[in-house]
């Protein structure tokens, strides 16, 4: 480079740190912390709903094993015939479910030996919903087992 081209350069360089500083003394730091927050506003709502959202599928894990249990517990009470503790079951499952599933309730039996001093075993699923108030449809499907004993003296039929 030339002398003349190095001199331009340098009067340049030595123009722009005037204006900067001049601009740093009037106005400092003014609007900085405005941007700051612009930006990193919306990035902690995102990260606060995230937890919001696993947390709903944690305490829907919750929800489920104690639907289950309760489900268990209210067929091996039930007299009668297997499919009247299998609808003892659903009824139980699905109240204790109440506003925690996206969908329906599903109960099956997961391998009962519903006889006297035998084990009712029912197995509760449902559609939880995790990050729906972010609007995406991750809901997951989530299943508790439980087991109850039933009671071997009493009265069949």
């Amino acid at each position: 480079m030339t002398r003349v081209g190095e001199a331009t350069r340098a009067g340049h360089v030595r123009r722009v740190r005037e204006v900067t500083r001049r601009l740093e003394e009037r106005w400092g730091d003014a609007g900085l912390s405005t941007i700051e927050v612009v930006i990193l506003a919306p990035v902690m709502m995102l990260f606060i709903l995230v937890l919001v959202g696993f947390g709903q599928l944690v305490d829907g894990r919750g929800a489920v094993d104690s639907a289950a249990r309760d489900a268990a517990r209210a067929g091996s009470l039930q007299h009668g015939s297997h499919g009247s503790a299998m609808g003892a079951a659903q009824r139980a499952a699905t109240a204790t479910l109440r506003g925690t599933c996206a969908g329906g309730v599903t109960v099956r039996d997961a391998g009962s030996d519903y006889r006297s001093g035998g084990l009712f075993t029912v197995e509760v699923s449902c559609r939880v919903r995790g990050l729906d108030l972010l609007g995406l449809d991750i809901a997951k499907e989530i299943a508790g087992r439980s087991s109850s004993p039933i009671d071997p003296y009493r009265r069949t039929g």
